[in-house]
């Protein structure tokens, strides 16, 4: 919970010094941070974290996509959500990958002599 606190606050610090600039320069700047931070909690119990950052993230986009042209709400029946992810490339790997090991503990391997 604290991590997705200052995640947010990153990214709100991003979207806020690149108001007036075009939405495909902020992506470009948000999705490293983005493939970061999923990367890191990816292994665990944070789908709940993820569902809640991906929303986050895209009302904003939406949000700096009205703006721009100088128009209220978010633009939810102009902008489909694939769309935006595919078109304007916004980072969308947010899946969870459960760790799998390669071989087995010694303790559990079968001897076969």
């Amino acid at each position: 919970m604290k991590t997705r606190t200052t995640l947010l606050q990153k990214l709100k610090e991003v979207f806020r010094s690149y108001k007036s600039q075009p939405i495909g320069k902020v992506i470009q700047i948000i999705n490293p941070i983005l493939r970061g931070w999923t990367n890191y909690f990816r292994i665990g119990n944070s789908g709940r974290s993820f569902k809640y950052i991906k929303q986050w993230v895209e009302k904003k986009a939406r949000r700096n996509l009205m703006q721009a042209r100088k128009a209220k709400g978010f633009g939810w029946k102009r902008w489909s959500s694939k769309w935006i992810y595919e078109t304007l490339g916004l980072y969308s790997d947010y899946r969870i990958r459960y760790y799998v090991p390669k071989a087995l503990p010694a303790q559990y391997a079968i001897k076969l002599w």
